[in-house]
């Protein structure tokens, strides 16, 4: 179960995270989320790229009904 708390943040990270929020389909709150856990497996992970760092947690995201099984070119006819 998820619980919300408000929090204070400056007023130019919120219109910022408004205005990704729309591009990406999240609420204000969830852009926020999100890069808060980029940053954080960010930190964790300094090597990685951000970028795999973020299709990382969105393939960990994606319903694993809809995911494709992976076939090496070896056994590909």
């Amino acid at each position: 179960m998820s619980t919300s708390t408000s929090i204070r943040i400056d007023q130019t990270l919120y219109d910022q995270a408004r205005s990704e929020a729309v591009s990406e389909h999240r609420t204000i709150a969830g852009q926020i989320e999100y890069w808060a856990k980029v940053g954080r497996a960010a930190l964790d992970n300094p090597d990685l790229p951000v970028s795999f760092i973020a299709e990382s947690l969105a393939s960990l995201a994606e319903s694993r009904a809809e995911a494709t099984d992976f076939v090496p070119r070896s056994r590909r006819a």
